[in-house]
């Protein structure tokens, strides 16, 4: 299931090709996802400018200048496929290897600047809904949703008034939308193991009988940031093979015991394709004269 980061990754793909565009066709050729398309649902976006694309927690949100929103899920298989008269547009926003059967193709948007957005879903988990902007905060998806972990509302006296008295585990309170949107297991763990906090201890033990943070509560917080930065700005993370918006893919091949991986390294603008072992000691981008292979094993330590 993709996280923060990886839709991130989407939307800073998808923005080039949908903001300031129209949508002159929209083809719904399946409506059965996770829950069914509207009848109406191409006629609302046919004609309608992309004012602006952003992202609450795992949603992506495409503001259109109807007064309408389009709220989109990648559910558990979902990407995004860009093209401009049938050629690569502005690279791939994807994070895993895309399906390449045609047939899990069900909405296929034509923009007015020349771009085709094709998501493509196998398992259907996915969703695209319509919600007026004016009701958007009522939204049943949206409204229960947790602070933005990278927001300003989101620091050490937020989180240890949201885990006092908790009897949970750390993992399952920030795992929970309601209390920080956007997380799931992998950030969660990478976090704790950065705060050296177990995922088991309590949620309750990072504030003090007040409800007010600790130093663990800050230090928390600053691991959460921190591992949601670092996956950005790696494009996101994946248990497969990883691609960047700029068209670079990752393949990790193997990972030892000893910290150590071999990743291999497919550079689509340049053309540069090798394989290399990172070892454990070797921290500096210089050392491989490609920052996606330090991206790649960072995300496996």
């Amino acid at each position: 299931m993709p996280e923060l980061p990886e839709v991130e990754t989407v939307r800073r793909g998808l923005a080039p090709a949908m903001e300031g565009a129209r949508f002159t066709k929209v083809e719904a050729r399946r409506r059965d996802l996770r829950w069914p398309l509207p009848n109406d649902f191409a006629q609302r976006l046919q004609g309608q400018t992309v004012e602006g694309l952003g992202r609450r927690a795992k949603y992506l949100l495409a503001d259109l200048s109807s007064g309408d929103v389009l709220l989109m899920h990648l559910g558990m298989s979902g990407s995004f496929r860009l093209r401009r008269n049938g050629e690569k547009f502005f690279g791939d926003p994807r994070y895993f290897e895309i399906a390449k059967d045609e047939k899990h193709d069900h909405v296929v948007f034509h923009m007015s600047n020349g771009a085709t957005v094709t998501f493509n879903d196998p398992r259907r988990f996915g969703s695209m809904k319509l919600v007026p902007r004016a009701k958007l905060e009522q939204e049943p998806l949206l409204k229960n949703l947790g602070p933005e972990p990278l927001g300003n509302e989101f620091d050490a006296a937020m989180l240890a008034k949201a885990c006092a008295g908790k009897k949970t585990s750390l993992k399952a309170a920030l795992s929970d939308q309601r209390m920080v949107a956007g997380l799931g297991n992998i950030y969660v763990c990478e976090a704790l193991f950065r705060a050296r906090l177990s995922p088991k201890r309590r949620a309750s033990t990072i504030a003090d009988r007040n409800g007010k943070p600790n130093a663990l509560t800050a230090a928390l917080v600053e691991a959460i940031k921190a591992v949601l930065q670092d996956a950005i700005a790696a494009g996101g993370s994946s248990l497969r093979d990883h691609r960047r918006t700029d068209g670079a893919d990752v393949r990790l091949l193997w990972c030892a015991a000893d910290g150590s991986v071999l990743v291999a390294v497919n550079d689509h603008q340049t053309g540069e394709a090798f394989s290399v072992e990172v070892q454990e000691g070797d921290r500096a981008l210089e050392v491989f004269n490609h920052p996606y292979v330090y991206a790649a094993w960072q995300r496996t330590r």
